[in-house]
């Protein structure tokens, strides 16, 4: 991974044969055209669980679409950092109910979420659209 600088305040990650670009807000002194590091960050936490709910609808024949994750983050403001993470699997009324804490589960197992602090708590739950 290559990162450089690309103007004012953008970074660049190249790496095989992708470029993630970043920038910071016009408030942060950059010109936002562009996420900042942080939220893509976030994105990937999101992102990861995501894969993880799809491969275990794949491999149980379970239609994905109409299936979302939303992401909530908390901040500690003592430590000023995120102090807990709730991500919601929104599943269709369709989906098989015997599979909903196995899909928890399964989104709990992302590479992303593992890696960060003991003290960063994420919770997975799902939420039954009507």
């Amino acid at each position: 991974m290559e990162i450089i600088f690309a103007g004012n305040k953008k970074v660049f990650a190249q790496f095989d044969g992708f470029t993630v670009q970043t920038d910071q807000s016009a408030q942060s002194g950059g010109d936002g055209e562009h996420p900042e590091p942080f939220s893509l960050f976030l994105a990937s936490l999101g992102t990861c669980a995501g894969i993880y709910v799809k491969y275990f609808c794949d491999q149980r024949g379970i239609n994905a679409n109409g299936i979302r994750l939303t992401q909530e983050i908390t901040y500690d403001p003592q430590r000023q950092m995120i102090g807990e993470i709730l991500i919601t699997i929104h599943i269709p009324p369709d989906f098989p109910k015997k599979y909903e804490s196995a899909v928890i589960v399964s989104a709990s197992k992302c590479a992303v979420k593992r890696h960060l602090r003991d003290d960063i708590k994420v919770h997975v739950i799902t939420r039954r659209s009507s």
